[in-house]
């Protein structure tokens, strides 16, 4: 078994990954595919479903192939969480676009539920424990179903399926129509104790059991996935949402511990001894372990809070303003302006997510005069980024007392963007793995597999990160927050 390995895939919003880990977590292999994301119109989100697939596909013989005669005696599937699709149950062809947790299609949709029945509205933000907002899956759904005409065919002959892109993958792979307890957390059809559907979700969105996927646990005995393409079947042994894979990933398994991964935005994940409701967070489920008879046993719960612009916000800074080259050509123009002379910026490019919940909140550049260049307004990204952290991490504090935040994430590899974030927090980061994602997926396949008796066992092979200790005056971070808050407050309904 010592040349055994364990496989995690990947499947976030700009790329997948697949990576092989040996037993004791170290990357032994690792592809990428890069996956298309378009907007044809204004808050649409949309990404193609058989482009996706077939990345996943070809990641995971690349990576194969670089096994040799080395097993995989477990795979692990991560998705980007509240992403939805409808498909048909007996092709398995997608009957729509795969519709982006960045979408805000949705959102006259959920304006009218509200002002339809304000109570049953309430009702199911206190149910869930999730604001009525874009972001989450029931509102797509509910969209889905009133206004795609696919869908309502489907439906209508018996044969619609509905789900997270998790659940689509594994139906095409030939394992079964389900996902997890973590993934069904993030839709808003799961009740905040819950460990099924909520009747009273589905009905307020007007979502059937019938179409959508089994729960089940995290981790444990999954089914197989297998293509054409590939050597061998995959014993699926994990599957959940991406920011839970990288909270796992980056060693924050403990109660009491806070992770930050920054990609397309960044997630911020705290683990909690149990569900806990705190303002302007979300409860969320971070894995859930299977029982004797392998459904849902003993669940492990977090707190969320998302800032749903940062990659995204840089790489449209650069190609779709022009300001750079690339992202990171343009992280390296903010590392030489000293400071942002000034400018301010807004990462609202999706709506302002958590602890604020703007879901019509637009981005928004001040500060602007003449000696202001482009590095500047790169440099005031940076600090935007920073900021909308701390403010989801002094949310988490007032819960709990953090002491430091891990990090991980691609970038993460940006040593500007680090420092003004630890300076930016006053606490001290814990820098992971870029691939704490992919890596947790694996992880967690492993503790599925047996590999490993428990998550907290399987994180003690993760080697500590290096630390980035804050350098920033009390007194001039104080000024610096309070000017923050001061404008958030002053633009945010623009």
């Amino acid at each position: 078994m010592s040349s055994a390995l364990l496989l995690g895939i990947d499947e976030g919003t700009t790329a997948v990954k697949a990576a092989l880990f040996d037993r004791d977590l170290c990357a032994v292999a690792e592809a990428r595919r890069a996956v298309g994301v378009t907007h044809p119109r204004a808050g649409w989100v949309e990404q193609d479903p058989e482009q996706i697939l077939e990345a996943v596909v070809d990641a995971v013989a690349e990576v194969l192939e670089l096994a040799g005669d080395r097993e995989v005696i477990a795979g692990g599937l991560d998705h980007q969480g509240e992403s939805v699709l409808g498909w048909d149950a007996d092709s398995g062809r997608a009957l729509t676009p795969v519709i982006v947790w960045q979408d805000k299609r949705q959102e006259d949709l959920l304006a009218e539920l509200a002002a339809a029945g304000a109570a049953r509205a309430r009702g199911a933000v206190e149910r869930s424990g999730l604001p009525l907002d874009p972001y989450f899956s029931a509102g797509k759904l509910a969209w889905l179903l009133e206004r795609h005409q696919g869908v309502a065919r489907a439906r209508d002959a018996g044969t619609l399926r509905l789900g997270t892109v998790d659940a689509f993958l594994t139906d095409r792979l030939g394992s079964r129509f389900a996902t997890d307890l973590s993934t069904a957390s993030r839709t808003q059809l799961l009740a905040v104790t819950g460990r099924d559907w909520d009747e009273q979700l589905m009905s307020l969105f007007g979502v059937s059991r019938v179409w959508l996927p089994a729960i089940g646990p995290t981790f444990g005995s999954l089914g197989e996935l297998s293509h054409a393409r590939w050597p061998a079947a995959i014993p699926l042994r994990a599957q959940l949402v991406d920011q839970q894979a990288a909270l796992a990933g980056s060693g924050a398994v403990q109660p009491g511990e806070v992770k930050a991964t920054y990609g397309t935005g960044v997630f911020v994940l705290g683990r909690t001894q149990g569900p806990v409701l705190a303002s302007g967070l979300l409860p969320t489920i971070a894995w859930a372990a299977p029982d004797s008879a392998g459904g849902v046993g003993e669940i492990a719960y977090a707190l969320d809070g998302g800032v749903f612009a940062a990659g995204s916000l840089l790489d449209w800074l650069a190609k779709g303003l022009g300001l750079a080259p690339d992202t990171a050509a343009l992280a390296a123009s903010a590392a030489q302006a000293g400071d942002s002379a000034g400018v301010i910026v807004l990462p609202a490019l999706a709506g302002l997510g958590a602890p604020w919940w703007r879901p019509g909140a637009h981005g928004v550049i001040a500060g602007l005069h003449p000696a202001v260049g482009a590095a500047h307004i790169a440099r005031a990204a940076l600090e935007a980024i920073a900021w909308r952290v701390v403010d989801i991490v002094e949310a988490m504090a007032g819960v709990a007392p953090v002491h430091r935040l891990r990090v991980d994430g691609g970038l993460t590899n940006d040593e500007t963007l680090l420092q003004i974030q630890a300076d930016a927090l006053g606490l001290p980061l814990m820098v992971g793995r870029a691939d704490a994602t992919v890596l947790g997926a694996a992880m967690l396949a492993g503790v599925g597999a047996g590999a490993f008796a428990s998550v907290e066992d399987a994180a003690r092979l993760l080697e500590p990160g290096r630390v980035i200790e804050p350098r920033s005056d009390p007194l001039a971070r104080a000024a610096a927050r309070a000017r923050w808050l001061e404008f958030v407050q002053a633009v945010a309904s623009l």
